[in-house]
């Protein structure tokens, strides 16, 4: 599979456009400016534990001057103290090391966490707990390859969960990469015993840089930059991390024909902010996020008559099928969604659809997982949150 990267600005944005085999299946959005005070993703600091409320088992913790972070304290069983006051596990006042896992949703405020991860272009470190493991997009044989080289590294103070794109890696260059994130956990980790609180101690890259890491990178040829400015972030980024990504990068410099406009970039930006999604039967998809999910509606349109055809409808519900897993991806939904198909009166249909639905499911990167059908026919999907949605990152 051919797989590029496409990075151009729209307004004040940056939009990163993942094409395969020229086809646009992700789009993500990010901001060129962060504000120093916002309680950024990955960033690391060192808080202080304002209060804790014991009925929830949850404390909130400040990591800047009236910037209060969910914590849940049942989670983090080995926070790193740089400050401690009593003799409880967690008291107020306490000054720990945190990472943001979150950040603030509408009415929810930012998410923080003393599982410190470190993230590399193969692997993860993760602070707090030990475990040693692999993706499970990985092949069987290849996990248990993975997690043998990274065995020589156990510790009782980290892990290592094994990156997708880790797969057929050569061990002197994963070694490399783990020994590289260990120097880097344990310089954070020395740093924070003379520094203050609200000490920000590690900055994440900008969404942007972050996403030449995160992409899934089998098969991937071009990383292709429109912008002068972000050619040259990107270059110095790459050298830094990603020396043996250089190749790909290149910057686009035809001024009568944009990069966004010669890969249509605000036509499928407007179209992945659509309700309404067409097929083409004549059916359509209706997608509403909310708060707790996401709801995906499939619908017949224009396309069948009045008349019960069970074999007419799976043929829908196939279509859509697949429409909704490419909207998943290509949205970057996350967490729970349902979609409700049309009825199907026939078990054996209905395990078709389901057994196609899984499979084309499984060919998004991210974990995503087919669980169950409720009573009502409703078809339950779970998916790993890793960035936010992309209406929510394009409207903020």
């Amino acid at each position: 599979m051919n797989r590029k990267l496409v990075i151009t600005k729209l307004d004040n944005k940056i939009l990163t456009t993942v094409l395969e085999n020229e086809e646009v299946v992700e789009l993500h959005c990010s901001k060129q400016e962060v504000q120093e005070n916002a309680a950024v993703l990955g960033n690391v600091y060192i808080g202080k534990v304002k209060n804790i409320i014991r009925n929830i088992n949850a404390a909130f913790i400040e990591i800047a001057t009236g910037v209060e972070c969910y914590y849940a304290i049942e989670e983090n069983e080995a926070p790193i103290f740089t400050q401690k006051i009593g003799k409880k596990p967690l008291c107020i006042g306490d000054e720990l090391l945190v990472q943001v896992s979150k950040e603030a949703v509408k009415t929810k405020v930012p998410t923080v966490t003393s599982k410190l991860s470190f993230t590399g272009k193969y692997a993860v470190l993760t602070s707090g707990d030990t475990r040693i493991g692999a993706s499970a997009k990985l092949p069987k044989e290849e996990r248990e390859r993975l997690i043998q080289i990274a065995k020589s590294y156990a510790s009782d103070k980290f892990g290592f969960i094994m990156r997708t794109n880790a797969k057929e890696i050569g061990e002197t260059v994963l070694k490399t990469e783990l020994e590289h994130l260990i120097q880097e956990y344990e310089k954070l980790v020395h740093a924070s015993k003379t520094r203050t609180c609200f000490s920000c101690l590690k900055k994440a890259p900008k969404q942007y840089l972050t996403e030449l890491k995160n992409i899934y990178q089998e098969g991937l040829t071009d990383i292709i930059v429109e912008d002068s400015e972000l050619y040259e972030e990107m270059k110095e980024f790459l050298e830094d991390h990603q020396p043996e990504d250089l190749d790909k990068l290149r910057l686009y410099s035809d001024k009568l024909l944009p990069l966004h406009k010669l890969y249509s970039i605000e036509k499928h930006v407007e179209n992945a902010l659509k309700e309404r999604v067409w097929m083409k039967s004549g059916a359509y998809l209706v997608i509403q996020p909310t708060e707790a999910l996401t709801v995906i509606d499939v619908n017949t349109g224009k396309c069948i008559d009045k008349k019960r055809d069970d074999r007419a409808y799976l043929k829908i519900n196939i279509e859509a099928a697949k429409e909704a897993a490419k909207q998943i991806r290509l949205r970057n939904l996350s967490g729970i969604i349902l979609i409700d198909f049309i009825n199907l009166s026939s078990k054996e249909l209905m395990d078709e659809l389901m057994e196609y639905f899984d499979k084309e499911l499984r060919r998004d990167p991210i974990a995503t997982t087919l669980v169950d059908i409720t009573k009502l026919q409703l078809v339950e999907v779970t998916r790993k949150k890793i960035r936010k949605p992309f209406h929510e990152a394009f409207y903020e």
